[in-house]
């Protein structure tokens, strides 16, 4: 049977900027296709790691239509649809429907801390566009948390298909299958990558592979197979490198880990910064000791 459309792998895309800070849709074009040449099932345009808060509107929605014209056939495009209202975020969801997208992640409502009700009627509201809706929990950010009951009421209402899971709270893939059977938890940091998939996980949506596809991938497989003993030396090598996604600088981290292993990474737009000359340092020697040991 074909998997769901937002099942495996799908890379939360960085995306390329000139030096002039323009979006360089030609090399994101090329960044997509080289990561289905490297076993990746999508990708997630527009979401923190693609600095979806730097673009304008015009922006935003051709990143979209990069993704999915770059995108070869069996190649899911994923977008985040965060915005302040859920209204915008409806219309983002609309936008990815007509440029060929195949669902959308969501996070909860960003602009103030909402309750249970807001949070329902959020993902009502965009569920309206029709496409299958993942939810992204970031309580770290949104300081909104989608617990367990919380994501049970939302999947028996039918407005979400599966949860991008970012508290790196493992036990909570064992309390949403047995309080919200059939929904699907996706790894949503890097470094819970092994216990998630042990524990049932059927995606990761996913940093590191922008710089090392085929490792990761191959790292999820084991994973989500339940194969220990193959996948935990090559998750203790890649671990170093893995929790940089789960940090404050993540964006800028993988970006250098992209240059470091000859991607196109490039910098960023403020309000983020180049990293500090220490940060720098250490990022670069995890990323140089996990290419040394020839992952790819």
């Amino acid at each position: 049977m074909t998997a769901p459309v937002w099942h495996g792998v799908h890379v939360a895309t960085a995306l390329p900027f000139g030096d002039d800070l323009s979006v360089d849709y030609d090399a994101y074009a090329e960044h997509v296709r080289f990561l289905a040449e490297g076993g990746c099932h999508g990708v997630c345009p527009n979401g923190s790691l693609g600095e979806y808060q730097t673009l304008t509107d015009e922006e935003r929605a051709r990143v979209v239509r990069t993704a999915v014209e770059a995108a070869p056939d069996g190649f899911h495009v994923m977008p985040g649809v965060a915005a302040y209202g859920s209204a915008e975020s409806r219309r983002w969801a609309e936008q990815a429907a007509e440029a060929g997208a195949s669902s959308v992640l969501l996070l909860p409502p960003n602009a103030y801390r909402a309750d249970r009700r807001a949070v329902v009627a959020h993902y009502r509201e965009v569920a309206r566009a029709g496409l299958p809706v993942v939810a992204y929990n970031n309580p770290i950010d949104t300081k909104v948390d989608l617990t367990p009951p919380l994501l049970a009421e939302l999947h028996q209402e039918g407005l979400i298909v599966g949860v991008k899971e970012f508290t790196g709270d493992v036990r909570r893939a064992y309390e949403i299958a047995e309080l919200a059977p059939g929904l699907d938890v996706l790894v949503g940091s890097d470094d819970v990558l092994l216990e998630l998939g042990i524990a049932g996980a059927v995606g990761w949506i996913a940093g590191y592979p922008n710089m090392i596809p085929r490792a990761t991938v191959e790292l999820y497989h084991l994973a989500v197979a339940g194969d220990v003993a193959k996948a935990l030396p090559i998750y203790r090598d890649l671990h170093p490198l893995l929790r940089w996604d789960s940090k404050t600088e993540f964006v800028q981290s993988i970006k250098l880990s992209m240059d470091l292993a000859g991607r196109r990474g490039g910098p960023c737009r403020p309000p983020r910064l180049a990293l500090a000359p220490e940060v720098a340092a250490r990022i670069t020697r995890d990323t140089e000791a996990v290419l040394a040991k020839g992952y790819r």
